[in-house]
C-alpha cells in the first residue's frame, strides 16, 4: 500500500531550510536566482543576465563569504545549540562552503523562526570565535523553506541534504 501524500494534521512533520552565505548566489547568475517576484511553488528560476549580475555584484559591501572549514563547522555547531535548546528535532544537517540545509521539526513553530534563529546563532557563533568581523551579517537576504508534509518528503529530504548536494532537490510531493 502506498503511504499518503500528507500527515492528518494541519502542521508539516519538518522543513527542510536553506540559507546561502553572503554574496554567493546573485541575482543575474548563469544558474538561475529567485526574487519576490518571481517565487510561486514551481516557477522557474530568472535566467541568466550578465548586466543584472554585474549591477549586484557591484552592490556588495564585502567579499563573498566562502565558508572555511572551521566556519562550516562553527555554523554546524550552532545550528545543533539552536535545536538543543528549541527541543526541536533536527533529522539532517549540512554546512557546505556556500549554504546550509537543515531538516528539522519545529512543532508548531514557523519555518521562519527557525531560519532566523540559525542564521543569529551561527552569526555569533562566528562573529564570538573572530570568523566574521564584518559589520553586515554573513548570510543573503531570507532563505528557503521546503513544507515536508508526509514521511517519503521527510526521507528524501534527509536523503537529499546528506548524499545529494551534487543533484537538484528531489519533488517532495
Amino acid at each position: 500500500m502506498t503511504p499518503p501524500m500528507w500527515n492528518d494534521t494541519d502542521l508539516p512533520l519538518a522543513y527542510l531550510i536553506t540559507f546561502r552565505s553572503y554574496g554567493t548566489w546573485l541575482h543575474g547568475e548563469a544558474r538561475g536566482s529567485t526574487d519576490r517576484f518571481h517565487h510561486a511553488y514551481k516557477s522557474p528560476h530568472i535566467p541568466r543576465n550578465d548586466r543584472w549580475r554585474d549591477h549586484n555584484r557591484s552592490r556588495l559591501i564585502s567579499e563573498p563569504l566562502v565558508m572555511n572549514l572551521e566556519q562550516r563547522k562553527s555554523v554546524d555547531s550552532a545550528i545543533r545549540e539552536v535545536c538543543e535548546h528549541r527541543h526541536w528535532d533536527l533529522h539532517a544537517i549540512s554546512v557546505r562552503t556556500n549554504h546550509a540545509h537543515v531538516v528539522v521539526s519545529v512543532g508548531v513553530s514557523k519555518p521562519e523562526r527557525a531560519l532566523n534563529a540559525f542564521k543569529a546563532y551561527a552569526t555569533r557563533r562566528l562573529r564570538s570565535s573572530g570568523q566574521w568581523q564584518e559589520p553586515h551579517s554573513p548570510w543573503s537576504d531570507k532563505g528557503s523553506n521546503r513544507y515536508l508534509w508526509n514521511d517519503r518528503s521527510v526521507g528524501l529530504a534527509i536523503e537529499y541534504v546528506m548524499f545529494g548536494q551534487g543533484d537538484e532537490p528531489p519533488e517532495f510531493e
